[in-house]
Order: structure tokens, then sequence, then C-alpha cells
């Protein structure tokens, strides 16, 4: 959608320029308009050669990083006193990210131009999610933004320590996978037709090893084309199913039972609804919309159905706990702690409590799942190694035994 900028006058005369995104000039008109400004002047978008270059990779918007510390920075201000609107001027001088600092440009111009804090962040739906604007939302109602603020910044570091904390687990793996392949692709197709053009010139009996390592190093060499194209096929299959709905269902299941990485998946998901959700309570988001939000947290089907049915038993009277009670993802001691905090009145406490076990047992996963992945990469890339060498080197014995007995 182009983004329009525009000069306006308020009702008590204060000159405002700001930028709006619309699909005409006339929208923009009547946007300014129903706020009650008098429109002083509007440009719109440049086009063609005087349009803004944009180099792909360099405008890359605001990720879940820039967004927590830009929580972080205007609660840290609002609590010191500074108002709203200084705060973004602020923010939007010391922000390096370009796209955060674009954002907070406009959001600022928002907010001078008489839109709540919450208002014009909703114009930024791919910046901030449902989650940040129904919080703000709900801390403007309740006059307590920089406390909510605080608690949204302090959700969003833990988030990402989390993520950090799985990437940092993966990359280990990721780069001895890599490395594995690199060196059984040499082999393959450097070292093996070596040796096979020897043991056929000395007419050498291959052993059935040794066949199949030719055959493998043939269509490396000759058909690798063949091979990128079935990989490429498999994985355009795979998510284009996974957009189906029976396909989120059945590849959403297997993840949760993968070994090893499926634990794992199901501990950071219980973590992060359970952050998610006490963080929606405890900032006095009703638990109908809190779980309405929390399940589009979610990124998983199975989750989601299990925190649908949490709502509507919600909204028929019953306790959340027995519809949780029955998805395979929610472990007895879970429902029990949020059974006790349905009866105590104390959810929200009892979530975080909730978030902060599984955040160590993710951590604990993690660590163990390092620990296991580092023998096991290096026992097959050693078995790999093994079998190209043996299926070298055993015509080699056969011809030197062979020729000893002969002698």
């Amino acid at each position: 959608m182009p983004t329009f900028q525009y000069k306006v006058r308020s009702n008590n005369g204060q000159v405002i320029t700001s930028t709006i995104e619309a699909e005409s000039i006339d929208q923009v008109r009547n946007a300014l308009r129903q706020r009650g400004f008098f429109i002083v002047d509007i440009k719109a978008p440049a086009t063609g050669l005087n349009a803004d270059i944009k180099i792909p990779g360099m405008d890359r918007p605001p990720g879940l990083k820039e967004v927590a510390i830009f929580a972080r920075q205007i609660a840290t201000m609002i609590q010191a006193g500074v108002p709203l609107i200084q705060s973004l001027v602020i923010l939007q001088k010391q922000t390096t990210h370009k796209g955060m600092q674009e954002t907070i440009r406009k959001v600022r111009g928002d907010v001078e131009g008489g839109l709540s804090f919450s208002e014009a962040l909703t114009k930024y739906p791919k910046v901030f999610n449902r989650l940040f604007l129904n919080l703000v939302r709900s801390g403007e109602v309740s006059g307590n933004l920089e406390v909510v603020l605080d608690r949204v910044s302090g959700f969003y570091e833990k988030e990402l320590e989390l993520r950090g904390k799985i990437k940092n687990a993966l990359t280990y793996p990721a780069i001895v996978l890599v490395f594995a392949i690199g060196i059984t692709y040499f082999l393959l197709t450097t070292i093996v037709p070596q040796f096979a053009g020897i043991l056929d010139e000395l007419g050498a009996e291959q052993p059935p090893l040794t066949l199949a390592l030719v055959a493998i190093s043939n269509f490396l060499q000759h058909q690798l084309w063949l091979l990128v194209l079935i990989i490429a096929a498999i994985t355009v299959g795979l998510r284009a199913y996974y957009q189906t709905k029976q396909g989120r269902v059945v590849i959403d299941t297997l993840k949760l039972k993968v070994p090893v990485f499926g634990a794992l998946i199901q501990r950071s998901t219980i973590a992060t609804f359970s952050r998610t959700f006490g963080l929606l309570m405890s900032s006095g988001v009703n638990i109908i919309e809190s779980l309405d939000i929390t399940k589009g947290t979610a990124n998983n089907v199975v989750v989601e159905s299990a925190i649908s049915n949490a709502q509507l038993s919600v909204m028929s009277g019953d306790p959340m706990s027995n519809a949780l009670a029955t998805s395979p993802v929610f472990p007895p001691m879970v429902i029990s702690m949020i059974n006790i905090g349905e009866e105590s009145g104390a959810l929200d406490q009892m979530l975080n409590k909730i978030a902060d076990y599984y955040d160590r047992e993710v951590e604990e996963a993690i660590n163990s799942l390092t620990a296991a992945i580092e023998p096991i990469m290096i026992v097959v890339l050693g078995g790999i190694v093994g079998c190209i060498v043996a299926g070298m080197f055993l015509p080699m014995f056969q011809i030197i035994n062979a020729l000893s007995n002969n002698a």
C-alpha cells in the first residue's frame, strides 16, 4: 500500500507533518478530515525514476528483537516521567534499525495527530502483533502502560533467549552435517572413481560394497540434477500438503512425536503458551480473548485445537483445565497446576510458574541434545568414511592375497 506524506493543521492551530498508508489520495483526504484536520498539503509517493530504490535484504522489517528493545526503552522512559510523544522522538533518533526508525516516526506522527498509542500501533501489524497491541490497549485502559510495556519486553526477551538456545543447540550439528555431506561427496566423486579405474585395470573382482559405491559415484557425477529435482519436489510437495487442513494435523502431530526433538518442541510450546496466557491475564485482558490471542501464537494445529476446546469450555462455564486434559500436549502436572490456579483465583501466577519450570526443562533438554548429537554425528561421519575406505581397499586386499598365493 502506498505511503503518502501530509501536512495538516489541527483545531488549536498546531501544524502536523507525518505519513499515512492509503490506496489513494482521496482516501487520505477523507481520513484526515474525519480526524478534524485542516489539510495544508498531501504528497503522493514517488514513482518511476523518482521512486526510492530499495535493495532486497537492505530494508529488513523490524523483528522480535527490535520490538523487545522498543518496548523496554519506552517503558523505562515513561516510568522516568518522560511524555509519550517525547519518548517516541528520542527513540526515533536513537534507533539504528532503519525499518524500526521509520515505524517509530510514523507512530509518533499518528499520536501527534490525535490517535491513541494503541491505535497508532494497529496500523503496523507486520511489526506489532496482536499480542502486543492488546497488551498496550489494556495498559492504556488501566493507566499502567509503562508496567504493561515492561512485562511485554520481559516476555519478548525470554522468548528471544529461548529461541537463541534452540538455535545454538542446532548450529553445531548443522555445521557437522554440512561438512559430512561435503566430505562424502568429495570422496564419492573424486577418490572412488580413481580407485574404481585402478581396480578395472587390474581386473579385480569387486565385492557388493564396492559395486554399490561405484554406482553411487556414477549417479552423483552424471545424474546429480535428478537427486536435486527429487529433493525439490519432496520439499514443495510437503509445503503444499502442509497448507491443507489434513496436512497440518498430520505434520504437526508428527513434530510432537519425533524422538528427542518432539519432547523439546512440546516443552517449548508449553512454556510459550503459559507465559503468553499468563502475561495477558495479569495485564487485565479477559480470559476468552487471552485464549484467542494465545491460540494465534501456538504455530501448531494440535495446540491450537486444545486451546480452542479450552476456550469453548470456559464460554460454557466449565473449567479450562478439563478441556486441556484431553490434549496429548499438556501433561498431568500442567493440568493440575492450571486447575489449582483456577480454583484459587491465581491463574496468572500459576501460569508464570509453569512457564519458568518448562524454561528450565527446555534448557536441560537442549543441553542433553547437544551432548548426545556430537558423538552421534562423529560416529555417523566415521561410519560413512569407513564404508568408503572398506569398499575401496577390500578388492586391493584380495589382489594382494592372490599375488601372495601365486608367489
